[in-house]
């Protein structure tokens, strides 16, 4: 099966898998996906990633993370930037997520970091999507 936007259906995974309580999710892996990943969990919404070897196409299988209180570390997950309509910010314009609260993730010609390190930097990019 071909996915047309496998960011979308990344951010679909973890929140289908969220909600059901689930451990872990599996998807196809990308070098965008596994960035994105990456960046998941240094920021502490995620517990972990790895990349598992496979014939035709490697798996991407990320571990969630939950509370004392059972409740999934995302609240919330949404694509800003989309295949039919991009979402471009230069450095000053980057969107700030619940009054800092959460992150933008936001590619740029230095690779992918949060809203908050690409102000740092000065760089502006496609801001793929915001968590909280």
């Amino acid at each position: 099966m071909s996915i047309n936007d496998p960011i979308s259906d990344m951010l679909t995974r973890i929140r289908n898998a969220g909600m059901a309580r689930k451990n872990e999710t599996t998807m196809p892996s990308t070098k965008v996906l596994v960035a994105i990943a990456k960046l998941l969990e240094q920021e502490g919404f995620i517990a972990g990633y790895r990349v598992e070897e496979q014939a035709p196409q490697n798996k991407l299988v990320i571990d969630l993370r939950y509370g004392t209180d059972k409740k999934h570390a995302i609240r919330e997950i949404k694509r800003v930037s989309k295949p039919g309509l991009r979402v471009y910010s230069g450095k000053d314009a980057l969107p700030r997520v619940r009054s800092g609260l959460g992150i933008a993730v936001v590619s740029t010609t230095q690779g992918v970091m949060t809203g908050y390190e690409a102000r740092r930097r000065g760089i502006g990019g496609e801001v793929i999507c915001t968590v909280f």
